[in-house]
């Protein structure tokens, strides 16, 4: 006979559910934490998108200015190599400079697990996703929000903005 306070312990493993935006480019599901994003809007109501001139990131095109902060306005079908569509919505990220280009919002849900990314994930995929998630029988990759844009990315679309901002000035100077 065994007394209980002599059973060993057993740890469980908590599984901590995780809320996430599902959304579609070129008709591919994909997912996003709900906490990565800061805001949903629809590409008419952006107000005054700013083209920038550079075309060494053809994914990057416009800025966008919300809250005092300059965020890159990222295609994602460029970014993901999918057939170019109209999109209708942006996602303004919370953590990074990035506002994503979209074509429509599914649905919020929550998730019970985030699974790694097999081996045949190489190179730059394993940049763009956390994990994949299987929800009503589709695995849906999880997007990460730092996989956007680069370091050096930012650093040349920066000095983009840079030389333009400068331009201007210089011009604005020689017509006075």
């Amino acid at each position: 006979m065994k007394i209980a306070a002599q059973e060993p312990t057993k740890t469980r493993r908590v599984r901590r559910s995780e809320a996430v935006i599902l959304f579609t480019v070129a008709n591919q599901l994909f997912a996003i934490a709900a906490d990565s994003v800061q805001e949903i809007r629809s590409t008419d109501s952006l107000g005054a998108a700013m083209e920038i001139e550079q075309q060494e990131i053809p994914k990057v095109r416009h800025t966008i200015e919300r809250n005092h902060r300059t965020y890159f306005v990222v295609n994602a079908c460029v970014h993901f190599g999918l057939r170019v569509a109209r999109p209708t919505l942006v996602l303004i990220l919370r953590q990074v400079r990035v506002a994503v280009l979209v074509d429509k919002i599914e649905r919020m849900t929550e998730v019970p697990a985030i699974h790694a990314l097999p081996r045949a994930f190489v190179g730059t995929e394993r940049r763009w996703y956390r994990g994949l998630v299987y929800l009503e029988d589709q695995v849906i990759p999880i997007i990460n929000p730092l996989g956007f844009l680069t370091t050096s990315e930012f650093k040349r679309l920066d000095g983009s903005m840079a030389e333009a901002t400068s331009r201007e000035t210089f011009e604005g100077a020689v017509q006075i």
